[in-house]
């Protein structure tokens, strides 16, 4: 199973953590995991090249886990689009969560 964590400051998403491997099908034909990673890191791109955002940005393909925290001194716009994106991950790993809860498990801190 792969735990999704979110922590929110003051309503605003700070952090994204996924950790494990969601098991729902053999590696490379695992179409939770495909879905999950493809929601993630798409969004991570975002805030890193769209948004302009240095996050930091760490990541662990072995052991199936992932963190970006964005940092305390962003601009006013690269703190909206930077909740924008990651208000969008978080649509999107929700209802990845509703349909396959028994392999994507959602935290909201």
């Amino acid at each position: 199973m792969t735990t999704v964590t979110v922590i929110k400051v003051k309503g605003k998403i700070k952090s994204i953590e996924c950790d494990g491997h969601t098991g729902y099908g053999v590696e490379g034909e695992d179409i939770v995991c495909a879905a999950l990673s493809s929601i993630v890191q798409t969004a991570a791109l975002g805030i890193l090249s769209v948004a302009g955002v240095n996050a930091d940005y760490r990541i662990n393909e072995d052991r199936g886990w992932l963190k970006l925290t964005l940092p305390d001194n962003m601009t006013q716009t690269q703190a909206h689009d930077s909740e924008v994106i990651l208000n969008t991950l978080l649509l999107g790993v929700t209802d990845l969560h509703e349909s396959f809860s028994d392999f994507v498990e959602l935290e909201v801190k």
